[in-house]
């Protein structure tokens, strides 16, 4: 039941002491390093200033949002405020109908209804 080295070994193409051997990866040239590690570097600085360009225009974006909004919430107030003294107006001629009116016609007193 038991396999010995020898036997294990026959089983795959490489002997045992070859097959147990880490896989190491090809190497890399010192020089195509250098140029990798290189052109991360410059990546990344295009990358930071892409940020950055964003960045900005997000921010004057924002501040334009913002300066539309301040327009917006004073003729709103202004809107408001007109709208109220219109609303005064209309209530200053109507209660004269309706002091007319009631001198025409009494009210009927209210009664209360109880259960």
């Amino acid at each position: 039941m038991c396999i010995s080295s020898t036997e294990w070994s026959n089983n795959s193409s490489r002997p045992l002491y070859f097959s147990m051997q880490k896989k190491q990866r090809p190497k890399i040239s010192r020089v195509q390093l250098h140029r990798l590690a290189r052109r991360k570097r410059s990546e990344g600085k295009e990358t930071k200033v892409d940020m950055e360009m964003r960045n900005l225009k997000l921010y004057m974006e924002n501040m334009s949002i913002l300066e539309e909004n301040e327009k917006l919430r004073k003729k709103a107030s202004l809107l408001h405020e007109e709208n109220i003294a219109l609303m005064f107006e209309f209530q200053k001629k109507f209660s004269k109908f309706d002091r007319i009116s009631t001198k025409e016609t009494p009210h009927l007193p209210t009664t209360k209804l109880t259960k």
